[in-house]
């Protein structure tokens, strides 16, 4: 069966990406900074002293490194989304904010993308200025080949549904190209004094899907630029039943008369979430290990379901394997279901335009 990894990670190299900086700020880079974005948060610290020792003690990952993970799991292809760069909504210099996501975009091209075709990515956007944004989304697609770019589910001025953003969802529209929103980064979301990191990983990745999920909703950026395709990663499959159930009931009880969502005549907000992810226009990170996945096609159905790796992060080559073989042996998802989960719904996600 074919596995296509859609959301992998990078670990950026900062010295080679500063070499793709412009020559003040190269210079300025490798005096002074030790990295180009600024922390996740002030959570990711310590609690990484629990990890597993093959994770713990794991050497540094980059291409060789992942070539290895592919080749043992007979994964074709992955995309790629960065670890440091989740946090990049975070930063605050505009000037800043484009010369470094443009030096990420072409240092991953060359170190990933331009060596094998197995390698796929999307990029980083100076998200200040929406609309130097979209112009740097159209040269990633454009010149680079990237199939689309990642947008952060927290840390930036707006919530994603907001106007400010717009110019990006017109030229992804044109482009037909995707969009991944990744968390990562859980500071702000109002659990920021938990003193256990599981909790706080726990809810931080679905709280940031749901926020930007529900902004964007609303808001009729999904009505307004159809041909967008917008993948909600690393956020596991559940929360997709909250958004159903309390968007649906909120939207029922309490019309907001400035809404943009384009219901049609007698539709409900649970159908047209629905129908969009049948359409598809929205896709859903998921684990092979989910227990909710077989509840999830039963409500939505296959389509939006993109299996994702999250090496190197907090998996080993052995304990991915697992996860595939765990997916590949559910009895309550079908044949034709887990082909679509471990290839064929990322295909559909980050098809290249044409």
């Amino acid at each position: 069966m074919r596995i296509i990894d859609g959301d992998g990670h990078v670990i950026e190299d900062v010295q080679a990406i500063q070499q793709f900086l412009p020559a003040p700020h190269r210079d300025y880079a490798g005096k002074f900074l030790s990295t180009l974005f600024p922390p996740l948060d002030h959570f990711h610290s310590a609690h990484l002293v629990k990890m597993p020792p093959e994770i713990l003690n794991r050497g540094p990952v980059g291409y060789d490194g992942w070539m290895r993970f592919l080749d043992d799991l007979g994964i074709e292809q992955t995309i790629m989304y960065p670890t440091l760069g989740l946090g990049y909504g975070k930063m605050v210099s505009l000037d800043w904010m484009s010369v470094a996501t443009r030096a990420y975009n072409d240092w991953i091209t060359k170190t990933y993308l331009e060596r094998s075709q197995r390698f796929q990515a999307v990029g980083l956007l100076p998200l200040r200025d929406p609309e130097a944004a979209a112009k740097e989304l159209r040269r990633m697609v454009r010149e680079l080949g990237m199939v689309g770019a990642m947008l952060p589910s927290t840390g930036l001025a707006y919530p994603l549904g907001a106007r400010e953003y717009w110019p990006v969802y017109e030229e992804a529209d044109r482009l037909g190209c995707c969009l991944g929103i990744h968390g990562g980064a859980h500071s702000g979301l109002g659990f920021d004094q938990l003193n256990i990191f599981s909790a706080i990983h726990a809810i931080g990745h679905p709280v940031g899907m749901m926020i930007s999920f529900a902004s964007m909703l609303f808001n009729g950026v999904f009505d307004r630029y159809p041909n967008m395709r917008v993948g909600f990663m690393e956020g596991g499959v559940a929360w997709i039943f909250t958004m159903l159930e309390r968007c649906d009931g909120s939207y029922r009880s309490q019309p907001s008369a400035d809404s943009a969502i384009a219901l049609k005549p007698g539709e409900t907000v649970r159908q047209h979430i629905i129908q969009l992810i049948r359409d598809g226009r929205i896709y859903i990170g998921c684990e092979g290990d989910e227990p909710e996945l077989p509840a999830a096609i039963s409500v939505v159905g296959p389509a939006p379901f993109v299996f994702s790796s999250d090496f190197p992060h907090e998996v080993s080559t052995d304990s991915c394997r697992e996860e595939i073989e765990e997916l590949k042996e559910n009895a309550a998802i079908s044949a034709a279901d887990k082909a679509a989960i471990l290839a064929g719904n990322a295909e559909r996600l980050y098809r290249r335009p044409g």
